[in-house]
């Protein structure tokens, strides 16, 4: 039996930039003021009943002409690191549009960036509420819920103006990203351009025209992926798995497919195997209120129907993941259900390398994310997990090190280092709750540490050097040979070798200034020098010029890394080839 649900809509953007205020308007609810520091700090979902969308826009859909057929809004509302990351389903994204709700003053932040690139990501239709428009310089603006349109005509023209110029940095921003955009009562093809409305989200203004829009967009563009099978087995995802008094652990869950009934079997994907448990109870939130509200009132239900936010009592769920998929079966299909959520949480981790770094993250939906990023990028995985980093972790990030030392490195995405796993010195941990700057910090420790240990190899070649025998500072003639020396260009070692016209003839055996032992010496000191193996008078003599005994397989390497050589060391290097190819000509080439 074929059935229209409702349209699930994720709300996303940077914190603070009002997407919990947006709904709340909608809703006539204040979670916002229930959130610390009033910041989203875990999913919620709510039910917006086709007559609370219809009595908001009433006299907008007359003007429009419009007919509402949807039978409501399931408005998922995430924490702006979520994302809509962990909100997955078999063939795509859980939610079927977004709203990107951007602060309209400050622009595009890392949230907004690492929400749009999502939203491409999964190919999910979006539209983008510009909120603080009554922050505007000169807007005048009324708490009536009035719409964008009537508020507009009421403003003097700076203020038009100003938001005219915020709105075209706005569509340059998405251009960027790879979008073409307008506001909304400018666009001329829904399927091709990206719809702005202008919002407050505070004062009402233009909440009217964003739910227009979404209930237009998925009227007519999503009808095929909102069919769904009211007498099938529920089909869901994990939002959150909790705690609550009386009731034990339970899970909030949205269902998208099918219907779910106290006492059916569910089966719930997991890393190692499938979670099996009966369903004890359904409970369903009261209609505009929100899961995450602790007045919410929650009643008990014998059955729920796509497109439906629950909570569900059940025993032997307290290791559930958020973000894993579920699915009600019978004891027929039992095995087929367990192969399909096992499928879906193997297709997130399924392909890893057999050298490469580590990932954790909090949810199965977030791995996802950042594996597929980590993969555009062509970095190499090793393992792939949901949970917190574990003292294994870290051991198998330690064993990548002698391999590569830029693979022993853990991300963990909103996870992190519980107090009793110990950090080795040879593992690099990266923990953040925003994925592309999670990506970003790791490709720039990357970048600087393959420099640290390129630079560190070149400390272990023979480098440059060219020293002066001073004149009349001979302080013993042989075994050893101690003179004053002036060093020219480079950095003279102690056990350096020498030579002296392309023959090595002995080495810097200590080196010493104002009676006191140094292990080197910059170009223009003066020091004094202890040489074996040879006799001043004989091999050397006052005012040689000496070189650093350079090995042909140094040379080599010293030309790949010679960024990391100064002016003069280069100088010296091109002296002392010229020298060598004197009897080789193919030296070091």
């Amino acid at each position: 039996m074929q059935n229209i649900r409702s349209p699930i809509c994720t709300v996303v953007g940077h914190v603070d930039h009002g997407k919990s205020t947006f709904l709340d308007k909608i809703r006539g609810s204040s979670i916002v003021d229930t959130e610390p520091g009033q910041i989203t700090q875990a999913i919620g979902a709510s039910l917006i009943p086709i007559s609370t969308v219809r009595q908001i826009c009433g006299p907008l859909v007359e003007r429009m002409n419009m007919k509402i057929t949807i039978q409501g809004l399931l408005f998922i509302d995430t924490p702006g690191h979520a994302a809509f990351s962990s909100l997955r389903k078999r063939g795509g994204t859980l939610a079927d549009i977004a709203v990107l709700v951007v602060d309209i003053n400050e622009g595009f932040k890392p949230q907004t960036i690492e929400a749009i690139e999502m939203l491409k990501q999964f190919r999910v239709p979006f539209v983008v509420a510009a909120n603080k428009l009554d922050l505007i310089p000169g807007w005048v603006a009324k708490e009536n819920d009035i719409c964008f349109l009537d508020a507009l005509k009421a403003q003097n023209e700076n203020a038009q103006q100003t938001l005219d110029r915020k709105l075209y940095e706005t569509v340059g921003k998405l251009f960027e990203h790879g979008f073409n955009s307008e506001r909304f009562d400018r666009v001329s093809d829904y399927t091709k351009q990206i719809a702005i409305v202008p919002i407050s989200a505070k004062m009402g203004i233009g909440i009217q025209e964003t739910l227009m829009v979404i209930a237009g967009l998925a009227q007519k563009f999503l009808e095929n992926n909102l069919r769904l099978d009211v007498a099938g087995p529920a089909k869901g995802t994990i939002l959150e798995i909790k705690n609550i008094k009386g009731m034990g652990t339970c899970i909030d869950l949205i269902i998208y497919d099918g219907i779910l009934k106290a006492g059916d079997i569910i089966v719930i994907g997991d890393m190692e195997k499938p979670i099996v448990t009966k369903v004890r109870a359904i409970f369903e939130p009261a209609p505009l209120s929100e899961t995450r509200d602790a007045k919410s009132k929650f009643h008990s239900v014998k059955e729920s129907k796509a497109a439906s936010a629950v909570r569900l009592s059940a025993p032997d769920v307290e290791n559930a993941v958020a973000g894993m998929p579920l699915r009600a079966a019978t004891e027929e299909t039992l095995e087929a259900a367990k192969e399909a959520v096992q499928k879906e949480v193997k297709e997130v981790i399924l392909e890893t390398d057999k050298n490469g770094i580590i990932v954790k993250a909090d949810t199965l939906g977030s791995l996802e994310a950042l594996l597929n990023m980590l993969r555009d990028r062509k970095i190499p995985l090793r393992k792939a997990a949901v949970g917190n980093i574990s003292k294994k972790d870290i051991s198998d990030a330690e064993s990548n090190y002698d391999e590569n030392p830029l693979d022993s490195v853990i991300l963990g995405f909103n996870v992190v280092v519980p107090p009793d796993v110990v950090q080795l010195q040879k593992v690099k941990i990266f923990t953040n709750n925003i994925i592309y700057k999670l990506i970003e910090d790791f490709e720039k420790w990357k970048i600087d540490e393959a420099r640290r240990i390129e630079a560190s190899a070149v400390d272990l070649l023979t480098r440059p050097c060219k020293i002066e025998l001073m004149r009349n500072y001979v302080f013993r003639q042989s075994n050893p040979a101690i003179l004053g020396i002036e060093v020219l260009s480079g950095t003279l070692k102690s056990d350096m070798p020498l030579m002296k016209n392309g023959h090595a003839l002995t080495s810097a055996r200590s080196i010493q200034h104002e009676k006191e032992t140094v292990s080197q010496a910059e170009k223009g000191k003066q020091m004094a020098v202890s040489m074996d193996g040879v006799t001043v008078g004989r091999q050397i003599v006052e005012g040689d010029i000496l070189y650093s005994a350079i090995p042909e397989a140094d040379f080599r390497k010293l030309k790949e890394l010679k960024k990391y050589l100064s002016k003069d060391e280069m100088e010296t290097l091109k002296e002392i080839a010229g020298i060598m190819r004197k009897e080789n000509p193919i030296w070091g080439v």
